[in-house]
């Protein structure tokens, strides 16, 4: 019987030496479409490169009219060259002409061959072009010669890619890998960055296509796939995926592809006909996502990003790939780029040199977007494709504030963004030059302003934005963070930490905030349908008393002859504050007992989030030390909208009478009740919200450390006790037309208030 794969090896061994000679790149090209033509008995073979313009250009032939090269182009989608890059998938036609898709080009002479097979150049799943065989003859060519000249197409893709086609591709065109890209997602995270992408799972580049050894090629895939199995089957096994859950489903899809017998089958086949076993997960890889990508079903498109994982992990099982970047090849602006990644792994990376986070999955609750944020630098989520279209080190812009993503940018466009990060910066320095400017209003309103904050990359921000202290420390992030629950050794440590970084100003602790869409990694919970309303926060700590009373001493100890100011998340009823005192005074009295240091004053408060406190605001804040409003709670429950769905959340406004007056009715209670009432939240870091609050009578806010030069070159320039009187007229106006929005905007106008 014939060897059907000898012609395949004999043609890539031929390719790997061509591709080895020190030759220019369109004779290395007129050389391979030669070999292909002559190996596989073919009158012609041509290579079409996709250009950014959606044109597929004839970049070199064997057979055909040489005058029609860099000539002759069909659009995408046009004749059956266009077609097959469209659709990812081969053409094996007996008479091209028949086929309704026929495009007849009269410059190419082709019309007097009637066979033709193409297939896609294919790269992680795109198309970058199409090879082509054709006879005279009336035939359909064989399936082997159709593996073959698939396995011949990722040669070709890696000469694309290398961007060794550059120096033959005309003057002022450019080919399709290097084309512009806007990617349209969701902001996460405000602000812009400028910089170049480090893909956080850096795409394996397979160097070694072309194998001497099929035996030795066929082994090395069986033992990685046994590798791959067994430790799929460890992650099952685990007792915190032991159970039902999505965790588990995903993994149950890996473990199914890892043991499916046709995509084993195709992956030996590809090395049977040449190629190394790395090369051969890569090109099926490709393949299988270029047929998946096109799929309009949500559900068959998320399993193409399990299948897409496995490739990946199978490949660096193969390779023995290492995922990071070493600190020296790390860029000074770099733009991470993600399908999805722990909040740990984020902090991996050198903060400095860090100026945007792009995810194709994610949510705005998520781990990783909430430790962005907290370091201040933009994010986009939700931006489809980006992964597959963006390499390492390429040019990228990311605007959070418009949750766009700008891939290889145009010149135009980047100067325009050049121009923003150099307005904003301009801005920063001038918001720095306030920082040691007394947060006085125009009628001598002496206002508060502190920070946000949950790790310790947050607080340098404290000197550098000027912020008085920390009104909010969530101490929920250490434990997101954290592969197992933080000892109360851990706890205690990180707490004086944060107290010496403070030095001496004022931090309140918030206690842990976990449960609804905070989970952490160690602590199973049910599932819920609605978790924002169910078992988190104080609830779960009221139910899970040894892990509230753990982290009552880690503060407690932590703030030994210091001032210990702390508030509980999610109160509902004033009952739940009476419970956690009794539990802080069990362990003031531990601690006594021990002969150990306590702090020298302990301030005790309550998070007002939930509406059922504004039916308790007296016995609250009879109860308490401070109130401190969470104002993006509030709204959410107080206006049944979540801020998450784009389809209500714009349709009501933290601006609006209803929860301006709400705000206004907390204002009042603690002035009678003599009970500082301050409010950590979004609304307090934007300049025309934060007017509204002063307004209303809060003297102490905190926000995220970047807005604080904002508002306080407001405040700066703001009359308090006219804006109020304005303020107190619209809200109790039953029939005022205007919105406060809009009233507040003409105040601004009108007082030259910088917004």
């Amino acid at each position: 019987m014939r060897d059907l794969s000898a012609g395949p090896r004999v043609l890539l061994k031929k390719l790997r030496e061509l591709m080895a000679e020190p030759l220019e790149p369109q004779e290395r090209l007129d050389q391979i479409v030669r070999q292909i033509a002559s190996n596989m008995v073919a009158e012609v073979c041509s290579v079409y490169v996709l250009r950014s313009d959606g044109v597929l250009e004839l970049y070199a032939t064997e057979g055909l009219n040489k005058d029609a090269v860099h000539l002759a182009q069909l659009k995408m989608g046009q004749g059956l060259v266009g077609t097959i890059a469209a659709s990812a998938r081969p053409l094996n036609l007996s008479d091209a002409q028949a086929h309704p898709a026929f495009t007849y080009l009269p410059e190419t002479g082709e019309e007097v061959y009637h066979s033709f097979l193409g297939v896609p150049i294919l790269r992680t799943g795109r198309a970058l072009g199409v090879l082509v065989v054709q006879n005279k003859a009336s035939r359909n060519y064989r399936d082997d010669e159709i593996e073959a000249l698939e396995t011949t197409a990722m040669v070709l893709a890696e000469m694309v890619a290398t961007g060794e086609l550059k120096k033959i591709t005309r003057p002022g065109l450019e080919l399709d890998l290097s084309r512009p890209v806007t990617i349209e997602g969701n902001s996460f995270g405000e602000g812009v960055g400028l910089g170049y992408v480090v893909l956080h799972e850096p795409r394996i580049v397979v160097t070694n296509l072309l194998n001497d050894d099929t035996d030795h090629e066929l082994q090395r895939l069986a033992d990685a796939l046994g590798s791959l199995r067994i430790s799929i089957d460890d992650m099952l096994s685990r007792r915190d995926v032991s159970m039902e859950g999505e965790h588990r489903a995903v993994l149950e899809a890996y473990r199914m592809f890892a043991h499916d017998r046709g995509w084993v089958r195709k992956l030996e086949e590809a090395i049977r006909n040449g190629l190394t076993a790395e090369a051969a997960v890569e090109r099926v890889q490709s393949e299988t996502k270029a047929r998946m990508i096109r799929m309009t079903d949500p559900y068959l498109r998320e399993r193409m990003h399990d299948f897409d994982d496995l490739a990946n992990r199978l490949l660096r099982q193969l390779t023995g790939y290492g995922a990071k970047l070493s600190a020296d090849s790390f860029p000074d602006d770099a733009i991470v780029v993600a399908r999805a990644m722990g909040a740990a792994e984020l902090l991996d990376y050198p903060r400095q040199n860090v100026r945007g986070l792009i995810l194709e999955d994610g949510a705005v609750t998520s781990h990783v977007v909430i430790v962005a944020r907290a370091m201040g630098i933009p994010v986009v989520g939700q931006a489809a494709g980006v992964v597959a279209l963006a390499e390492n080190n390429d040019a990228i812009i990311i605007d959070g504030d418009d949750g766009k993503v700008h891939l290889r940018p145009m010149a135009d466009l980047q100067r325009a963004y050049e121009e923003k990060v150099r307005f904003r910066a301009r801005r920063q320095e001038q918001f720095r030059a306030l920082r040691a400017v007394e947060p006085l209003t125009l009628d001598g309103q002496r206002i508060s302003l502190q920070m946000n904050a949950g790790l310790m990359v947050d607080l340098p921000q404290l000197t550098e934005s000027g912020a008085e202290g920390i009104g909010l420390f969530r101490t929920e992030l250490q434990f997101m963070i954290a592969s197992t629950m933080p000892r109360a050794d851990e706890q205690e440590a990180f707490y004086r930490n944060v107290m010496k970084q403070a030095a001496g100003r004022p931090v309140t602790f918030r206690t842990l905030d976990i449960g609804g869409d905070k989970v952490v990694p160690y602590f199973r919970a049910a599932e819920e349908e609605n978790p924002a309303l169910g078992w988190r926060a104080i609830r779960l700590s009221l139910d899970r008393p040894g892990l509230l009373r753990t982290q009552l001493r880690s503060m407690l100890r932590a703030s030994a002859g210091q001032e210990l100011k702390m508030m509980l998340p999610m109160v509902t009823e004033v009952a739940e504050l009476r419970a956690v005192r009794e539990l802080m005074q069990k362990e003031i009295q531990r601690q006594s007992k021990l002969g150990e240091q306590l702090p020298r004053k302990l301030q005790f408060g309550a998070m007002l989030e939930v509406p059922s406190l504004l039916w308790q605001l007296d016995e609250l804040m009879d109860e308490v030390d401070f109130v401190s409003v969470g104002s993006n709670d509030l709204f959410q429950f107080a206006m049944a909208v979540d801020r998450g769905n784009a389809r209500v959340s714009d349709r009501f406004d933290v601006l609006g009478r209803p929860f301006l007056r709400i705000l206004r009715d907390i204002v009042r209670a603690g002035e009678r009740n003599q009970t500082p009432v301050t409010l950590c939240g979004e609304m307090a870091s934007k300049p025309l919200s934060a007017m509204a609050l002063l307004a209303l009578g809060f003297r102490s806010v905190s926000m995220s450390p970047t807005a604080i030069g904002p508002v306080k070159a407001m405040l700066l320039a703001l009359d308090t006790a006219k804006l109020a009187e304005r303020l107190n007229e619209t809200l109790d106006d039953r029939k005022a037309l205007t919105s406060v929005r809009d009233m507040l905007k003409d105040f601004a106008a009108d007082n030259n208030i910088p917004l």
